[in-house]
């Protein structure tokens, strides 16, 4: 009897580390850096380069398993990755190759031919949450790296600080958006990142998002920006239809929720400022590097 994971870690984890290990390398990672992201020895890696460890062409060759290495070779060089997202999205592939008729499955048969013909799926089931999270965060990352290296970004956070949050598909409350623990500050001119993304840091940017999601926005993610009268004409040339909503409100997320709901096209929302409350902008995207993209056009 052949269990399916068995051909998961005796043929496709060899490969598939062969194959990342050379593409960190080909990044300009360490030999240590390299088995630090992959959870293995120095002298590993250092078999892999070799060509010490046996690789299946079939596995090595398939497009999928090549996009793949680059796309998280990527974001584990670059840090808009961690290594549980690369984790994630390597179980994703697995159970795409583990698919009756595709890569793995054939292998699994080749080892077990009695399974030939039998067309039977193997694969669990269930929706893969981790994954999701993991993909928001990487893309709050992504956004966050795209602010720091954005040239006179800081002139616009507001003195309550900026942040760039994205939520889950389903998202209800604060704990399914990620942000940036403490937002985001100007530091002598400098944008100042405090730390990296989580679920749960942000209260407010979240509501803001949650809100107009409520009213029925596709948008996933938001970033706040300080108010001024010329931004608001900026953001309007730019077709992203900015509307006002009140700073001041018993229900904070109803009232944006009417805003929206009359006004469905929105893609920036924002308020003048009330007592003890900073006036500030919000612009929503697709993903938060696509807010992070409208906040630049700016600059």
């Amino acid at each position: 009897m052949r269990f399916l994971e068995e051909v998961v870690v005796e043929e496709f984890l060899p490969t598939y580390r062969s194959l990342l290990a050379a593409a960190l390398r080909e990044r300009g990672l360490t030999q240590q850096a390299v088995a630090d992201l992959l959870g293995v020895s120095q002298s590993a890696v250092s078999k892999y380069a070799k060509g010490d460890v046996g690789v299946r062409d079939d596995i090595a060759d398939d497009e999928r398993v090549q996009a793949h290495v680059a796309e998280v070779a990527d974001g584990l060089a670059d840090g808009t990755l961690s290594r549980v997202g690369a984790l994630a999205e390597a179980e994703a592939l697995v159970r795409d190759l583990e698919a009756p008729g595709d890569v793995l499955a054939d292998i699994h048969t080749e080892q077990m031919p009695e399974l030939a013909g039998m067309d039977v799926d193997f694969r669990g089931t269930g929706e893969d949450a981790l994954r999701e999270r993991e993909h928001v965060l990487a893309d709050v990352r992504r956004g966050v790296r795209l602010l720091e290296r954005t040239s006179g970004f800081a002139t616009l956070i507001p003195a309550v600080g900026s942040n760039l949050v994205e939520c889950l598909a389903d998202a209800e409350t604060p704990e399914d958006v990620a942000g940036v623990p403490g937002r985001i500050f100007d530091v002598m001119g400098r944008a100042e990142v405090p730390a990296d993304p989580e679920f749960g840091v942000s209260e407010h940017v979240a509501l803001v998002l949650l809100a107009a999601r409520d009213a029925g926005s596709d948008a996933r993610a938001a970033l706040n920006v300080a108010y001024s009268e010329e931004t608001i004409a900026a953001l309007a040339e730019r077709g992203l239809s900015p509307v006002e909503f009140p700073a001041e409100a018993e229900d904070l997320r109803a009232e944006i929720r009417a805003v929206v709901d009359a006004n469905p096209e929105t893609r920036v929302l924002y308020q003048t400022g009330g007592f003890g409350v900073e006036p500030n902008v919000y612009v929503l995207g697709d993903d938060a590097p696509d807010a992070v993209a409208s906040v630049r056009d700016l600059l």
